[in-house]
């Protein structure tokens, strides 16, 4: 079994060195919204413009506005309306982020199966890194969001890579594989991708618990949103000593409290989790 471990290891590598993985590219939709919300020039309306070419996704945003977390005291109607509410940057984000759920599909079964499983994690981990920078932050709740969601996007290469070459692979293997190869793929990702450093580095740094930083920063926002997320599970970090995690300290959070527990939050996050679901 390690022999299959490694050569997969070895395959994946020999990939990345020579440019030949295959990397997940973001859906037209998003690279549109982003070249779009990043021109100084563009306005609302060419960005609400581009977003009505899909219309399943203009709905979400105008629901999104609607929501508990974000509704303004009148309804939002239309989508420059709604676009005018969030502002260019809080809508290319969730846009992009909206578009990313399209990317976590298989053929195989099995394949598919995780793909929807890592898809529904990210989107629990970005609804609580948007309460958690709303609230004990000055970062942007909506890159906050997204942040949450791209934290594990190196495994989708290593999915596609199972998937395409028919690996028969059991799940103890597989994840394995995933904890060791995936944060730093999800970086080179981000970084082809041209996402912004401050992003990039969440999925290589989401999972350093020994990181030390000046100030709170996006990787530390996703680490604690995923210990949280955790809570109540067998997953090993939970069995971690959380007071030795210095991000609880730069966020200003007790590692003790359980932030489920605290009503107004927790009706927030559901807020937040429903969103991208």
């Amino acid at each position: 079994m390690a022999d299959l471990e490694n050569r997969i290891k070895k395959d994946i590598v020999d990939a990345i060195n020579n440019d030949k993985l295959v990397l997940p590219t973001l859906p037209e939709v998003a690279l549109q919204v982003r070249e779009v919300a990043e021109n100084p020039d563009s306005s609302v309306q060419e960005l609400a413009k581009v977003i009505n070419n899909d219309a399943a996704m203009t709905a979400r945003i105008i629901r999104v506005c609607n929501s508990p977390l974000l509704r303004g005291s009148r309804e939002i109607t239309n989508l420059p309306m709604a676009v005018g509410r969030l502002g260019m940057a809080y809508t290319a984000n969730l846009a992009t982020g909206l578009a990313m759920e399209q990317m976590f599909q298989a053929t195989s079964e099995m394949i598919d199966k995780r793909m929807r499983e890592v898809w529904q994690s990210s989107t629990e981990v970005a609804g609580i890194c948007h309460v958690l920078a709303a609230h004990y932050t000055k970062l942007k709740p909506d890159q906050a969001t997204l942040a949450g969601l791209i934290h594990q996007i190196g495994v989708l290469p290593i999915l596609t890579y199972i998937e395409e070459n028919d690996v028969q692979i059991n799940n103890i293997i597989l994840d394995n594989l995933i904890d060791v190869m995936a944060p730093a793929i999800g970086s080179y990702i981000l970084k082809k991708w041209d996402f912004s450093k401050d992003l990039q580095i969440v999925p290589k740094e989401h999972c350093n618990f020994k990181r030390q930083v000046p100030a709170a920063d996006y990787a530390d926002i996703v680490m604690v949103a995923k210990l949280q997320s955790l809570v109540g599970t067998e997953h090993p970090y939970t069995k971690k000593d959380w007071s030795k995690i210095s991000a609880f300290e730069r966020l200003g959070l007790d590692p003790e409290v359980d932030m489920n527990e605290a009503e107004d939050l927790t009706d927030e996050m559901e807020a937040a989790m429903a969103l991208l679901q």
